[in-house]
């Protein structure tokens, strides 16, 4: 139990490019809620995004917030009525609290509720803290063989298990994924776990090809920016592959990664946009209609974390290597970690240790 004199400390973002650590009071602990000192959280494409612009899409940070959405920890309380979890528990957090009264959440959609309280999301608070509150439904006990950086990668590593399910990867599935950030290659991951028999995977980055390359790839291409280079890359794409892919998996967002993969997907086969990097595209969806290419969107995800944790235990995905770089939980630290984050290069995911 941690002593009531003892103060919560958490990474505020209150402008552009500045972050403090200060004082975190949190909400009561409700009945059916825990208590959970953070261990281990990772930063996010989004943290990012938050840290440089103060936005991502249309959620706008207008007043100071806490940030980190990635992460895990160990049980400090537990509200009166939580019988599933106990003191000392090792559990990795998922982020979004939804109204469970509407209909999307009755259907099961939860992740698409309109009053999604999601953490370091604005205006909801994040988990960058000693300390956090949290409903006890969405805490996750990790087993003895899964670390707690590994329980907080489960967030990141949600975003490709959903995207598979929703584009129906199998053991007969050859996947395209396009862009080998770390959603592009947690989601190559999440597929080989699947099933995926063959996967190619591009970026203009000769770099994260090479760390692709060495988490599994089948074969990986390095391609331009420049969209007139689309139809000579296609055909290497193909010829990797052994023909058009059966799923492919934009994990970028733009223009050019769009169309390419709506053209090196096979007809009848499926275009899952995971990566939100234009708000606007213009595609060439006539010709991809005519072939009959499903195209599938992702927010988020649902009901991801039980096999996330299963996955991790029983060996079938290593997200260890996605961890390249490690901070401490200090101002100093808070600020490099950012600053290398924002960088992009070879940090793929950089995670606090507190």
């Amino acid at each position: 139990m941690v002593e009531e004199s003892e103060e919560n400390l958490a990474v505020w973002l209150l402008g552009v490019r500045t972050l403090k650590i200060q004082p975190y009071t949190l909400s009561p602990l409700g009945p059916r809620d825990v208590k959970v000192r953070m261990k281990a959280v990772g930063i996010c494409g989004s943290d990012v995004h938050h840290f440089k612009n103060m936005r991502v899409a249309n959620f706008v940070v207008k007043k100071p917030m806490v940030m980190g959405h990635e992460c895990a920890g160990i049980i400090e309380e537990i509200g009166s009525q939580v019988k599933s979890l106990a003191v000392g528990d090792r559990v990795a957090l998922e982020p979004g609290i939804s109204c469970r009264k509407c209909c999307l959440c009755k259907n099961g959609r939860y992740n698409l509720c309109p009053d999604m309280k999601f953490f370091g999301s604005p205006p909801t608070n994040g988990s960058l803290a000693n300390l956090v509150v949290h409903p006890a439904n969405l805490c996750f006990k990790l087993p003895d063989n899964v670390s707690l950086e590994e329980g907080a990668m489960c967030e990141p590593l949600s975003v490709g298990v959903h995207a598979c399910r929703r584009a129906g990867i199998c053991p007969e599935t050859k996947a395209l994924i396009v862009g080998a950030g770390p959603i592009g290659l947690v989601s190559m991951l999440a597929a080989r776990a699947f099933g995926a028999p063959r996967i190619v995977i591009v970026d203009i980055d000769e770099r994260r090809l090479s760390f692709a390359k060495d988490l599994g790839a089948d074969q990986t291409i390095q391609v331009s920016k420049n969209i007139q280079d689309v139809r000579e890359e296609v055909v290497k794409i193909q010829n990797a592959i052994g023909a058009g892919a059966d799923v492919s998996f934009d994990c970028v967002g733009f223009d050019k990664t769009m169309t390419m993969a709506l053209d090196a997907t096979r007809a009848g086969g499926k275009v899952c946009l995971v990566g939100l990097g234009q708000s606007e595209m213009n595609l060439p969806l006539t010709p991809a209609a005519a072939r009959e290419i499903d195209v599938i969107g992702i927010f988020r995800y649902r009901n991801t974390w039980p096999l996330c944790i299963e996955f991790l235990r029983a060996g079938k995905i290593d997200v260890k290597p996605l961890i390249t770089h490690r901070f401490s939980f200090t101002q100093q630290g808070v600020e490099e970690a950012f600053e290398i984050s924002s960088q992009g290069g070879n940090a793929i995911k950089v995670m606090f240790n507190l």
